[in-house]
């Protein structure tokens, strides 16, 4: 099988398990992502009436980045998204990361719309990702190595 359908099929496969278990509904619309290698999207979307409520994107005339495929992009548009939910009162979503993994510029929007008040991820994610600054950073415990390269020479036996 050609790779690029092998790729794709294996997508898809991903996708849909992921959308199996989310549903949008109006007071919890999903979260959409799309991330092409130029641009990134995020719409919510009420699945009982098949329609976008509040969409945003790094493409959009408004938006204020230079490049739209970094996580800087993503962070922007995820904050524009949930100030427009917001202002439709719309608090939670559903997050639908489609066939992406949750890091990079997915979880950077995802990120983002929890800061904004738009709370898609759990807020304890958040509260993770900012550490008090004042709070002194963790010791890490260095083990000695075992008669390895870094070891003392042994002595040598008569």
């Amino acid at each position: 099988m050609d790779i690029q359908k092998l790729k794709a099929k294996r997508n898809e496969r991903r996708r849909h398990r992921v959308r199996r278990s989310i549903k949008g509904t109006a007071t919890m619309p999903r979260l959409s992502v799309y991330r092409s290698n130029l641009h990134i999207y995020a719409q919510l979307i009420d699945d009982d009436a098949q329609v976008t409520l509040v969409a945003a994107s790094s493409n959009d005339k408004d938006a204020t980045v230079e490049h739209g495929s970094n996580v800087k992009a993503a962070t922007v548009v995820g904050a524009a998204l949930a100030a427009k939910a917001k202002a439709k009162g719309i608090t939670q979503a559903a997050y639908d990361r489609g066939h992406y993994r949750f890091h990079g510029r997915v979880k950077a929007l995802a990120r983002a719309a929890t800061e904004g008040g738009l709370i898609c991820t759990g807020k304890e994610d958040v509260v993770k990702a900012k550490k008090d600054p004042a709070a002194p950073a963790p010791v890490k415990k260095v083990k000695a190595p075992k008669g390895g390269a870094g070891a003392p020479p042994q002595k040598a036996r008569a």
